[in-house]
């Protein structure tokens, strides 16, 4: 068990070799195993539990506490519908743990916003997103945490200005000539949320685009390895292909 003060928590998180665990606090099952699937992906993060509720996020966290393996980072939605993400981000910071809390929401009102960033929530995720941008956020959180974990328990003013840099998406992901953010993320979600592979035929029915436009975002999301690209079968005429969320 660990000592109130959080002291021996503190040696836990030194070795950059440890995963970072990270519980998932989404009400949509459906978008809760999109992000588990999203953590897999990424070295060094391990899912260790997944909340579609916030009494629920906070009985988890406080089990994972009490058996001496906490969650370092919360991935936590705004809109639950037991409670609002920002009661369960105070009494989850209530507990007095080493926690990082990012907020992955599709809430935008500036004022939520404020509140979140004040009640100690580090990174704010709006929905929809690509998995580049998702794993941004969480390298940025780990790099976030190696600055603060020092030898001691004071820090320097290089340490504390070089934490929360990292928080900063300095290089965001740069797109081909010709893409747009908005478009690529609509297009993401399309194929995402479908059960079955997509021709960009029908993602461009779906979104009012052409189909040549979609096509050139559906081969981005190939080259990043987001999306994987096969040939349908059984189609009469020119060969079609049809794309798969990864």
């Amino acid at each position: 068990m660990r000592d109130r003060d959080g002291s021996s928590r503190k040696e836990t998180h030194v070795s950059d070799d440890a995963a970072l665990r990270v519980l998932i606090v989404e009400d949509d099952p459906m978008t809760a195993q999109a992000h588990a699937d999203f953590v897999a992906r990424v070295p060094g993060f391990e899912v260790v539990g997944t909340c579609l509720g916030g009494h629920e996020a906070i009985e988890r966290f406080d089990e994972l506490t009490s058996a001496g393996n906490p969650a370092d980072i919360v991935l936590l939605d705004m809109n639950l519908t037991d409670s609002h993400g920002l009661e369960v981000a105070g009494r989850l910071n209530s507990r007095g743990q080493d926690v990082d809390i990012i907020a992955i929401t599709a809430v935008r009102h500036l004022q939520v916003i404020r509140s979140a960033i004040s009640s100690g929530i580090t990174q704010y995720l709006i929905k929809p997103f690509t998995f580049a941008v998702f794993r941004e956020k969480l390298e940025n959180q780990r790099e976030f945490r190696r600055g603060l974990t020092g030898s001691g328990t004071l820090a320097t003013q290089a340490s504390v200005d070089n934490a929360l840099s990292a928080l900063r998406s300095v290089s965001s992901t740069t797109l081909p000539k010709g893409l747009i953010a908005e478009t690529l993320e609509a297009v993401s979600v399309c194929v995402r949320d479908s059960p079955v592979p997509v021709s960009a035929t029908e993602v461009g029915q779906r979104l009012d685009l052409s189909r040549v436009t979609v096509r050139r975002y559906l081969e981005h999301l190939v080259a990043t390895k987001q999306a994987i690209k096969q040939p349908r079968h059984g189609t009469p005429g020119r060969p079609e292909y049809e794309y798969r969320w990864v």
